[in-house]
């Protein structure tokens, strides 16, 4: 997975298909707005590790996750031990 920054996105590639979630950024917070794969991908797990992946970047880089997308909304419910990255 790769942070594209001048795309303000994270994105993965899988079998040659582009999935990504878009985000923007201010100061040390991180507004997750929308993640897509290409519905060859999904129910394969690919949208789940790129949520993860993402979170480890934002806890490496100490950014605090404003979940904006209905996707990672639904995630951080079914993985409650990420909601330190959540504001207090």
């Amino acid at each position: 997975m790769a942070n594209n920054e001048a795309a303000h996105n994270f994105e993965m590639i899988v079998n040659g298909q582009r999935s990504f979630i878009d985000y923007k950024q201010k100061d040390n917070k991180m507004y997750l707005i929308h993640t897509e794969v290409p519905a060859e991908l999904q129910g394969q797990g690919v949208a789940e590790a790129m949520v993860t992946k993402t979170f480890e970047y934002m806890e490496q880089h100490k950014l605090i996750l404003v979940p904006l997308c209905t996707y990672i909304q639904a995630f951080l419910r079914r993985h409650p031990e990420w909601d330190r990255l959540l504001a207090a």
